[in-house]
């Protein structure tokens, strides 16, 4: 009885756990950031994010090696939309809010709705006043205005992340945006597939025992 039963069931926990594991891959979780020049040297986490209604708020930390500094946070959201963003909390008051500000380093094409900066803009900013890679510093930040239309993730990912002092002697900076790694539907069935090899090669092991 025991042995019909685990032949039944083997297969069927192989599938769940394939399921689990592809749903585990595909979830959306908080994104990384990583530097368009220095993706190892320009990091960030968006800890967490959310939107409810015209208020999203969200937590980035500096993760990037050496002394590298975040001074600016940019958002080029998708279509056209009124600059009446505002700053309404801000755990890190070294930065302010501006509309004006479309300058973005090595992203050219880019025009940013809004954007959180230390200095007069945002290719320039102030490394000290930055938020630097203790994880004590991270920074929360909520921003109200016109999110209509958008999702949480979708406003996360416009953004846009400037990095100053990077490097092991400081002299590098980047922009970075989310870049978190996405699984391909290959890779899925790759570990499919080798779940099946497992679970054949357990039921043929068993059945081997089982005739001696």
């Amino acid at each position: 009885m025991s042995k019909v039963t685990f032949r039944k069931t083997l297969p069927a926990f192989a599938l769940l756990a394939f399921v689990v594991a592809g749903s585990a891959m595909t979830a959306q979780a908080d994104p990384l950031i990583a530097g368009n020049t220095y993706p190892n040297l320009a990091t960030a986490n968006i800890a967490s994010f959310s939107l409810a209604g015209n208020v999203f708020s969200f937590t980035i930390q500096n993760t990037s090696p050496f002394d590298a500094r975040i001074t600016g946070i940019g958002f080029a959201l998708p279509g056209d939309r009124p600059n009446t963003y505002q700053l309404t909390s801000s755990s890190n008051p070294n930065f302010t809010l501006t509309h004006d500000d479309s300058n973005v380093p090595q992203f050219s094409s880019v025009t940013l709705d809004f954007a959180l900066i230390t200095g007069t803009n945002f290719a320039g900013g102030n490394p000290n006043q930055g938020i630097d890679n203790d994880d004590a510093n991270a920074a929360t930040f909520s921003v109200t205005g016109d999110f209509s239309g958008l999702t949480a993730n979708e406003v996360i990912n416009t953004i846009y992340v400037r990095f100053q002092r990077v490097g092991e002697n400081g002299e590098l900076s980047d922009v970075g945006r989310p870049g978190a790694p996405v699984p391909e539907p290959a890779s899925l069935l790759l570990l499919g597939t080798g779940l099946v090899g497992v679970v054949s090669r357990l039921r043929r092991k068993r059945h081997q025992t089982s005739r001696q």
